[in-house]
């Protein structure tokens, strides 16, 4: 079974709001800010259900990106909030043209 997909490179489009990721599998993947921002996956966002759904509000001005280690990146919004730790199979199953 090959590995799991990793992302290559991340790039932050302020004027476009949108983040893209190159996967190692060749994989293209954009994501709107607003989108990002509404699946946020931190506990202040999604509750402790384990369902995740998205949520409304927020400034969804993504100002920064940070890695976490080598298995997610961590959003840094315009309100402040950056709670959320986005691993890469969760961005990945996230991606627009996957899900």
């Amino acid at each position: 079974m090959p590995p799991p997909p990793q992302p290559l490179e991340i790039r932050r489009d302020a004027t476009a709001r949108r983040v893209s990721i190159e996967w190692s599998d060749g994989h293209h993947s954009e994501y709107p800010f607003a989108y990002l921002r509404g699946w946020c996956p931190c506990a202040a966002c999604q509750g402790h259900s384990g369902e995740k759904r998205y949520v409304h509000g927020g400034d969804d001005t993504l100002e920064k990106i940070a890695a976490v280690g080598r298995y997610a990146f961590s959003f840094v919004w315009g309100d402040g909030h950056e709670t959320g730790i986005y691993s890469y199979p969760y961005l990945r199953q996230l991606c627009p043209c996957c899900s």
